[in-house]
């Protein structure tokens, strides 16, 4: 796909609102495209801003006493949904809407992805930018004591690499990449046919945390801390075989 037919689909990339089909041609062409990753780092930017410094203000005290009646006459099924929902986010410029366009400003804040999901989106688009011929790896070596020593000036930590071909996930290299706004080291393993890519990284003020999984387009995303080091791995491997993966990661760290 071109970059005219590209463009119109971003916003909708963004908010994964594309199917599978749509979402992986737009990753491919992103990861050969400047113009077009520059673009898409734009949005994010701007999104994450509105979302991070937006300003809310508590709304007059009669402002719910109006929509919740309001509310109860129109749709009496759903005023009990909203009593328990909290208020003081409600922007004061609400107080001279109509209910309706309040609803619909509502369900639109509503539907806006969290921190995470966006973090998760990054991750699998960072994912999918390295399965295009020639992102994969920076560092081509299933040494340890190779790659390792690769960073070495090109992050301001040292990352753990663990060898686990005997396990059954040979490294395969790495490559420097971005998440959050910084630089990670991303470590690629494989599984049979299936590709993993392991994201590493400090993180301050946590030594540990259990694994947590989440699916996002058939692809499983996992992450844990253990000893003051972030670790997010994404494959499309099911769940059970990168669970298996990140307890190998774990216990060879032991």
């Amino acid at each position: 796909m071109e970059c005219k037919q590209i463009r119109p689909l971003m916003s909708a990339y963004l908010d994964q609102e594309l199917d599978a089909r749509q979402a992986s041609q737009v990753d491919m062409h992103i990861a050969g495209c400047q113009d077009c990753s520059a673009a898409l780092s734009q949005m994010q930017a701007v999104k994450a801003g509105v979302q991070q410094h937006a300003h809310y203000h508590t709304a007059p005290a009669g402002l719910r006493k109006k929509i919740m009646a309001d509310l109860a006459q129109q749709r009496p099924s759903l005023s009990s949904s909203f009593r328990a929902w909290p208020w003081a986010w409600i922007n004061l410029g609400l107080a001279g809407m109509s209910t309706a366009a309040f609803a619909g400003m509502l369900v639109l804040y509503l539907s806006q992805p969290s921190a995470a999901d966006i973090f998760n989106e990054d991750v699998l688009s960072s994912h999918f930018r390295s399965l295009a011929p020639g992102h994969m790896v920076d560092v081509v070596s299933s040494d340890q004591h190779t790659v390792k020593p690769w960073y070495a000036g090109k992050l301001d930590f040292s990352p753990p690499v663990r060898d686990l071909a005997a396990q059954g996930y040979p490294l395969l290299g790495g490559r420097l990449d971005y998440l959050a706004g910084r630089q990670v080291a991303a470590l690629v393993y494989q599984h049979r046919k299936h590709i993993v890519s392991l994201y590493v990284y400090p993180e301050n003020g946590k030594t540990s945390s259990p694994p947590a999984t989440v699916s996002n387009r058939g692809y499983q995303l996992m992450q844990w801390s253990e000893a003051g080091m972030h670790y997010v791995a994404v494959s499309d491997m099911n769940g059970e075989e990168l669970a298996q993966f990140a307890r190998q990661i774990k216990t060879s760290a032991e």
